[in-house]
């Protein structure tokens, strides 16, 4: 009766069984014992038996695999090769899905106040601080907010393309948004002095230069980063022995580390103008909102970078969102809410009586 010569496979191994047929009689040891009626007969026997177990062993022994596929596993028992789980951050996935319904919600945040500002933007608490940066800072955490959802879904080489750009971009337009407001609010209280040479730049001009002048260079960098490498579409087989991650490379990654290391220089700038700016006078000064913000952004931007070098897979893209997430809520609670407070709870606040100047920024 012909027997089946199989192999052990060492494990971690990309290999299957190959089961080869071997012929060998019906075990002889049996008729030998059966038969076994005198001691040479026994001898003879035992002799049989030890010849077919070393030829069991040897068989059982021998090396005999079919490597899988690159997009395959071997099974549990190791005779046949499955396919490897795909692994993305998808909205179907419970983590992807909560972070997709946190990001929509989130959006709807800054619009309910960009809409209280608008609707109150004749009162002194609105004008005060400028209200043309104040608009441009809300929408661009609306677009900040939603930005994170380019990350959600199974990557496309067009979404690889655009995410990192958009998020840099809007990012700088929204820290840009606060560092013109932070230089702003030091210029406004120094040109209040008589004969002060720094009354010819109040108004919308000079905080629209400081908003395109840190834009484009923001997207000088990521001009450069597309020109050298971009990022392209990726299948990561290597991470994982049992999955495939599709994911995006970042293709020129020294490019990505300066698009965020110019993200928290602008922030630094914001963090030290402000700071300095924090002992006018409260009941006009937003430099001191503005200080808290910038803390909570880099603080969450420097704990980024470990969690994102030291996750894998769709993990890594979820530690970048809740980042996004997290800075963007810092921005809108700690320079907006204090608004939103006193105009929908403390009207008697909101009169030109109480704020030091107001006349700084009639006209914007």
């Amino acid at each position: 009766m012909a027997r089946l010569r199989y192999s052990s496979v060492r494990s971690r191994s990309l290999y299957v069984v190959k089961f080869v047929p071997l012929d060998i009689e019906k075990p002889p040891w049996k008729e030998s014992l059966f038969a076994a009626s005198s001691v040479s007969n026994v001898l003879k026997a035992r002799s049989v038996m030890l010849a077919v177990s070393k030829e069991r062993e040897a068989a059982e022994s021998s090396s005999e695999c079919q490597k899988c596929q690159v997009a395959y596993w071997p099974n549990q028992r190791k005779d046949k090769c499955i396919q490897k789980e795909i692994e993305f951050l998808s909205y179907e996935d419970l983590l992807g899905a909560t972070l997709a319904i946190t990001a929509s919600i989130s959006a709807i945040l800054p619009l309910s106040v960009l809409v209280i500002i608008i609707k109150y933007r004749d009162t002194p608490v609105v004008k005060a601080n400028n209200r043309e940066l104040s608009y441009f800072l809300l929408l661009a955490l609306i677009l900040c907010f939603l930005s994170s959802l380019i990350f959600i879904g199974q990557p496309t080489t067009v979404a690889c393309i655009m995410r990192q750009a958009a998020f840099g971009i809007i990012f700088t337009f929204c820290i840009a948004c606060v560092l013109a407001k932070t230089v702003m609010v030091a210029i406004a209280f120094k040109a209040t002095k008589p004969g002060s040479s720094l009354r010819k730049w109040v108004g919308q001009k000079l905080p629209n230069t400081i908003i395109l002048v840190c834009v484009t260079l923001q997207i000088v960098i990521c001009a450069v980063w597309y020109s050298n490498a971009r990022p392209y579409l990726e299948k990561n087989t290597t991470s994982y022995l049992n999955k495939i991650i599709i994911e995006c490379n970042e293709g020129f990654t020294p490019a990505f580390w300066g698009m965020l290391g110019y993200l928290g220089f602008l922030a630094s700038v914001s963090f030290v103008v402000a700071f300095l700016a924090r002992k006018l006078p409260a009941s006009f000064n937003e430099a001191q909102l503005i200080t808290f913000s910038m803390i909570i952004f880099v603080c969450v931007w420097l704990a980024f970078i470990p969690a994102y070098l030291t996750t894998n897979g769709k993990y890594t893209v979820a530690v970048e969102i809740f980042a996004i997430l997290t800075s963007s809520y810092g921005l809108l609670y700690c320079i907006f809410f204090p608004k939103c407070y006193i105009i929908l709870l403390r009207p008697n606040k909101n009169k030109k009586q109480n704020l030091i100047v107001s006349s700084c920024f009639e006209g914007s």
